[in-house]
């Protein structure tokens, strides 16, 4: 891609506007490049409210958790979409990594401010509002939704199905995390088409149920609906039919005990005035900087090599620096800021060059 929009232009919204005649091939290899950003940009935030949780095995952060699976297949996917055009992710850079707090990237959702925090009803009411969809089955609301841009994706597609070649796709099995979660090459129009059905839907769900049709071991609510039964404690159930009526009237939801992980500043911890981290703190927030950044150049690459054992082990070198991303979070998140105001440190997320 010879210029890149940089986080927070407003290209997505710009992308929407084109006519229908002029969303070409250079507009998809935009578009889906917008995409992976928007893909990435979810991942932090919905990391740091789980791993602020005490007991990782408690109901809510296993919620996300499996939301956290569906996402890095969204971004996998979203990676292959656009190498069978020919093109390829740009993930590492300073331009492309999302910076918190701060917008969604492209424009999408215009005065939503994502930051990194712990978990709170706060939070579940931020991730709700990420992943909203245009028509909710539960508190209706109306605007443009990240499925309306991926709608768009999938008819640039259909307009131009000569564009699909194959080329350079990973394909990684990740079925023992759901069904639709698997990371599978993109050789056809019809292989497009279910890759966005599977990004849209557990996302959204559809407009006529507010599950995930492409669940885990068990069913599953879409990610909207999974965030705001955390936000209302409560869980959501069909409440009437012909038509079918959903509500947050069933069990309820506690919310978990969880650190008091601060959100993190503008620039990170070091320009946080009474809160700058001691020397050891420092040192936790630069291996997760670290960690954080090396995965992504290593995602980067994924797609920029023809050896699909290559690719393969550049994915299992991402995933690696993940877990010490995880590691360094669950230190930092018993350690309280240096303001005395008795909250804890979190994961910046910050990008550094190699």
């Amino acid at each position: 891609m010879t210029t890149l929009p940089g986080y927070r232009s407003n290209r997505i919204v710009e992308l929407m506007q084109e006519r229908g005649e002029r969303r070409d091939a250079h507009w998809l290899e935009e578009a889906l490049q917008q995409a992976a950003m928007l893909e990435l940009a979810t991942l932090p935030p919905y990391l740091c409210a789980m791993w602020s949780v005490k007991d990782q095995n408690a109901q809510v952060p296993k919620a996300i958790k499996r939301i956290v699976f569906d996402e890095m297949s969204h971004l996998g996917l979203v990676g292959n979409l656009l190498a069978t055009i020919g093109g390829a992710p740009r993930l590492a850079g300073q331009d492309v990594v999302p910076v918190y707090p701060g917008p969604l990237p492209g424009g999408v959702r215009p005065g939503l401010v994502v930051s990194l925090s712990g978990m709170s009803k706060e939070t579940a009411e931020l991730f709700s509002r990420i992943e909203e969809p245009d028509e909710p089955l539960a508190e209706a609301r109306t605007h443009t939704s990240i499925g309306a841009f991926y709608s768009a994706i999938l008819d640039a597609f259909r307009a131009r199905p000569d564009l699909i070649t194959g080329g350079r796709q990973l394909v990684k099995d990740m079925a023992h995390h759901g069904e639709g979660n698997s990371i599978v090459a993109i050789t056809s129009l019809a292989d497009v088409e279910q890759a966005i059905a599977v990004i849209k839907e557990q996302g959204e769900g559809t407009t006529a149920s507010p599950a995930n049709p492409h669940p885990g071991p068990s069913p599953e609510l879409a990610h909207y609906y999974v965030f705001r039964e955390i936000f209302r404690g409560r869980r959501l159930i069909k409440v009437s039919e012909n038509p079918d009526r959903w509500d947050f009237t069933g069990d309820e939801i506690p919310m978990p005990e969880a650190f008091p992980m601060a959100t993190v500043p503008p620039g990170g911890w070091v320009t946080s005035g009474a809160a700058i981290p001691d020397p050891d703190t420092k040192v936790l927030l630069d291996q997760a900087n670290r960690a954080y950044s090396t995965m992504l150049r290593a995602l980067e690459k994924v797609w920029q090599t023809d050896d699909a054992t290559v690719a393969d082990d550049l994915m299992t070198a991402a995933v690696i620096e993940m877990s010490r991303i995880k590691i360094a979070a669950l230190k930092l998140r018993t350690r309280q800021l240096s303001d005395g105001s008795g909250r804890t440190y979190g994961p910046e997320f910050l990008y550094t060059d190699a």
